[in-house]
This record gives C-alpha cells, structure tokens and sequence, in this order.
C-alpha cells in the first residue's frame, strides 16, 4: 500500500543558533555537546570521539548539527526533545550516521545520573506518562525488527527487547516503548503551533563502557539514517513528512539549521547515493588541490566492502585512505618547505603569521553528476592556540578496518547546507552562510516560507523552550563500521 504523505508538516532542527520555522516543521534545540563558544577542549578529545563514534555506528542516523564545527571548539551535539504526557526534557546526541533512537529509562542499572556537560539528565518512565505503552514482542514493529520470529517470545505480555554490543566495548540494552513526541509545527513565517507524533524507540534499561560515563554522558541517542524504523521512516509513514532534511552547520557565529522538508533556496546541485547502503554513501570521482588533480590509483574511489565514501555530520574530523592523505599532504605544503611541525595531541602542528587562505590552496573533492565539495585552507587548517593543525586524518593510522573508507566529517561539511533528499535516493549541498536563512516548500499548499538561524541560548529559547520539540527513534539495527 502506498503511503499518503503530506508534505505541508516540515521538521526543523535548530542548531546552537537556530530557525523560526516553516509550515509544518518541528523545532528543537541543538547544543554542542562539549563546549560553548566561550569555551575550549583539549583537541585530542576529537579524535578520541570519533575513533568511538566509527566504533559504534549503527544503521541509521546524525545529523548533526548545532553547536561551532571548528575542531578546536566542537565535537557532539545534541538536541532537546519533548517525550510523554505530560512532557518532559531530554538531551539526545544528533546523527546523521545511525538510526538508533533511545533514551535511559527509570529501570537502567547503570545509566548516567550526571554529565560534565552541565545539563541536567532525566531518566525516562513509561509509567508516569499517560500515553506511554510498551511493545508486545509480538506486535508488528517488533516482527519487523527481528525479521520474522522474536527469540524469547513466549506471549503478548513478553515486552520486544534490544540488545547492542559497539564496537569499542560500550553496549546498550533495553525495550522498545510507543510515546507521544512533542514538536513545534510551523504555521508561517516565524509562526508556530504545538504539534505531536507517536513513536517507538528504545527505553535503555542498562548501559555499559562510554555509554554509561558521566563526562560526556547524554540521555540517549537520536539517529537520522536510512532504515525504515527511524524517527524520520516513522513520521513519514505516518504522512507527517518526506523523507528529505536538511542542516546546515555554522562556524562563524555557531549554531545553524535542521529541517525537514524541501529546500527550495537555495538551489544545489545534486548526486546520487549508493543504494544498498547503511550510511549515506557517494561516488566520489577525483581531488583536487590547487587547481591539478591528483594521480590516485582509480580503485580507491570503488564502494564495497569496507570501501567507498560516506559523508557523515557526527564525525567531526575527516579520515582519507593513506595514499590519498599522503598525496594531499605533499601538495598542501609543497611550498612551505622551511615549515616547521611539532605534534600536538597527536596532530601535526605548526606557526603561520600569514593569511592561511592566501598561503595555502584549495582541495576539492569531485563527484558523480559532477558535484563539487569545496574545502579551503581555514577549514582544513584549524587553529589551536598559536598554532594551526592539519585537520584531514590518515584512515589507515585509526583502524585497519577503515583504512580505505574516505569519511567526510564535519571539517568538510560545515558552512555548508547539505539536503538529504531520501525520495530520490541523492544527496547535494553549497557552501552558505548557516546564520542566515533558507526557503522550504509547503508541498501541499506550494507556500514557501523563509527559515532563518537564531541563537537558541537566547530569546529564542525563553519563549520556546515550553512548546517542546521533539522525538525519539526506534530499532536497533545495529552494525559495526569500522
């Protein structure tokens, strides 16, 4: 049966500086998870964070965004949502590189009760909400999970468990539980009305290894990927949306835009994702820098089995195959042969008194449909106290597993709007200016309205915080990327 959609209901994501919506979009918070702009981490955090992050990807999603993409200032980031009746706040880390969606629940045996992050955890109850219901692990949703027989079901009383062992020793372990999700439908421009959506996700009864540590601990964790029991297949199933969304990460002034429906300005070229994929895979063709393509073998760009590249928002760094990084490396620097490097948390550091983007050129990556990415020296360069540090990664020197995945993080993404058009199986983006504003399509009514970045720590937040936001995601469907 084909499923009915309305476009007109549109989901909008606010990043640390975020959106007045549009007709249909439902609005939240995102934060950085590590810092605010006035603070600084140690940058061999970042590292560290993604090492776990490629350990624990699952098949679904992140998008991520919110908060400053500079690596000497971000890392996470994660939003506020609105669950239950009467609802209630919960911290969910953003990806665009899982579909796993699930909170702690009251039951949890070692769950987080406090985080570094200076925000206030709360555990989750399905008791104390009116509309909280557990799922039969022979309802359909959990039929669909398991694809077919449930292991373990014995009656309809027996709740539809998870269980998730990562790739870096963390694990998750659970049941799956129906609630209202609470977000903010826009009505117009900067106009919105309190909307809500059922959906199934995860209740985590027990967390283990960084899942359960308090110095970056959130309440859970909200994907964005592919499969069809991800918040976003739920809501579209539902006819609350289509499957295309948005962000845009701003490292200027921090903060950005999340939505969910079609973005009709800016226009953007376009490429086709790879079908068959858990993340989100692309064909790239070439890189170049300054201007000459570099001489890579041609089976370096081939997808398959631990091959092919993914572009991923909730890596904040970005990791090439060695030959393309040692290829790159040569031409960055060929004509700054007295530079000198000194390792700084293990990055590769040195002192420029010049202008970084007049000294150093310009990579680009090129892609099938002919889709450029553009990545200039202040993305690549990062600064870190006096100094400036490479920003691409060897992948081959993180994990043998993923040495010929080239994974763009947000290093190469930031700046830049990216719409994941899931209707057409494409992905595109253009560089923009994430403080500004966009134009999304009420496909319904044809209404365009305009979107435009706030700050949420601000006004915004004191006059929005109480309308709520949203959601929360299902499945389990778990795999190891690297």
């Amino acid at each position: 049966m084909a499923l009915k959609l309305f476009p007109s209901l549109f989901l909008l994501f606010l990043l640390n500086s975020v959106v007045p919506c549009v007709l249909g979009f439902g609005v939240f918070e995102v934060k950085h998870k590590f810092l605010t702009h006035t603070q600084r981490r140690n940058i061999h955090l970042l590292r560290a964070h993604d090492v776990r992050r490629h350990d624990r990807m699952l098949s679904a999603v992140d998008l991520p965004i919110g908060g400053n993409g500079l690596p000497s200032a971000t890392g996470l980031y994660f939003a506020q949502i609105g669950i239950g009746t009467p609802s209630k706040d919960y911290y969910v880390q953003v990806d665009t590189g899982s579909d796993i969606l699930w909170v702690n629940c009251i039951s949890c045996s070692r769950c987080p009760k406090k985080s570094d992050l200076g925000i206030e955890l709360t555990l989750y109850d399905p008791k104390s909400s009116q509309t909280g219901t557990s799922v039969s692990c022979e309802e359909s949703f959990c039929l669909s999970a398991f694809g077919g027989d449930v292991p373990g079901c014995t009656s309809s009383n027996t709740p539809c468990q998870y269980s998730v062992l990562y790739g870096d020793g963390s694990s998750t372990m659970g049941y799956f539980v129906t609630d209202l999700v609470q977000y903010n439908q826009v009505t117009g421009n900067s106009a919105t009305r309190a909307a809500n959506a059922t959906v199934t996700f995860g209740c985590g009864a027990q967390q283990g290894g960084d899942l359960g540590s308090s110095s970056e601990a959130l309440d859970g964790i909200l994907g964005f990927g592919q499969s069809n029991s991800s918040f976003l297949s739920q809501l579209a199933s539902a006819g609350k949306v289509k499957k295309v969304f948005s962000h845009c990460l701003d490292t200027v002034t921090g903060g950005g835009i999340f939505a969910i429906g079609d973005v009709v300005e800016p226009k953007m070229n376009t490429t086709p994702l790879v079908p068959n994929q858990q993340h989100y895979n692309v064909n790239l063709k070439g890189i170049e820098v300054g201007g000459s393509l570099l001489q890579l073998p041609t089976d370096l760009f081939d997808t398959g089995d631990k091959k092919g590249t993914i572009v991923d928002s909730g890596t904040t760094l970005t990791y090439l195959p060695e030959a393309a990084y040692k290829a790159i490396w040569q031409k960055v620097f060929q004509n700054h042969p007295d530079i000198s490097f000194q390792t700084v948390q293990e990055f590769s550091c040195f002192q420029y008194t010049g202008n970084i983007d007049d000294g150093f050129p310009e990579v680009v990556f090129n892609f099938e449909n002919n889709l450029t990415l553009h990545v200039y020296p202040h993305d690549y360069l990062f600064q870190n106290e006096k100094d400036y540090c490479f920003g691409f990664q060897n992948g081959g020197l993180q994990s043998k597993d993923g040495k010929d995945i080239f994974l763009l993080g947000d290093l190469v993404l930031s700046n830049k709007l990216v719409v994941y058009d899931l209707e057409n199986q494409v992905i595109g983006w253009t560089g923009y200016n994430c403080s500004s504003s966009i134009k999304v399509q009420d496909d319904k009514t044809n209404a365009i309205y305009t979107v435009g970045a706030h700050d949420v720590g601000s006004a915004w937040r004191s006059e929005s915080q109480n309308s709520l936001l949203l959601l929360l995601l299902t499945m389990v469907l778990t795999y190891m990327f690297i």
